[in-house]
């Protein structure tokens, strides 16, 4: 592992974190740990309003900070926005978003750091260069890579368009053939654009590629 991907481990009140060393290497889908409501502030459960007393005790979600009965926040859910080791105590609520995320970290993160090939096109260019694309190991740059080299910072993105064919006005399944994206450039206010066409060749895998359209389009949101 690089000096600039190194990890610690780190222990707060939420629990264990496995973080990077450095804050600029820090994920850009990462979440910072919220502030606890403290338990001066909360008589009662949040949620359903129940007095706390010695037999029923408060507990904060992970994820907001609230403060909650154990009937109200008894999931434990993986929280990898937060790099946290293990499942952590999360209110119903951020429990359902938490595990919608863990489907994008299990499945489709993995999918875009594998990367895919695709021809790339610059601006208005009418020549296009076979790259492979894929994400940084620190999800922090779209790396590209072909006879050129270029790496985009995820945060300077702007518009992510997919490109899909096989609609008809009847209806019908389409499927995802290439990606727009916009991008700010560094150290200036202008945009730039990069044109991403999945390939017809045998070598091109279009099903890989069709997936790490998709898995960028979660990107996106």
């Amino acid at each position: 592992m690089s000096g600039g991907d190194a990890k610690k481990l780190v222990r707060s009140p939420s629990g264990l974190r496995m973080v990077p060393e450095h804050r600029a290497a820090r994920s850009p889908f990462g979440l910072d740990e919220p502030p606890w409501v403290p338990d001066k502030e909360c008589p009662r459960c949040m949620q359903c309003d129940t007095k706390f007393d010695f037999i029923t005790r408060k507990h904060h979600c992970r994820r907001c900070g609230k403060c909650f009965c154990d009937k109200c926040c008894s999931k434990k859910v993986p929280l990898p926005r937060m790099c946290f080791v293990d499942p952590v105590r999360q209110c119903a609520e951020c429990a359902l978003v938490s595990q919608k995320e863990s489907e994008f970290y299990d499945k489709q993160l993995k999918v875009l750091m594998n990367g895919a090939t695709f021809f790339v096109t610059l601006g208005t260019s009418d020549k296009s260069e076979l790259m492979v694309c894929r994400l940084s190991n620190n999800q922090r740059y779209l790396v590209l890579d072909g006879d050129s080299h270029y790496e985009i910072e995820i945060m300077q993105i702007s518009t992510v368009q997919i490109l899909t064919e096989g609609f008809t006005p009847g209806g019908g399944n389409t499927r995802a053939v290439g990606m727009i994206l916009q991008y700010k450039v560094p150290g200036s206010e202008e945009e730039a654009q990069m044109k991403f066409t999945a390939g017809e060749d045998f070598s091109c895998n279009k099903k890989l590629s069709a997936a790490w359209l998709a898995a960028m389009h979660k990107v996106s949101k």
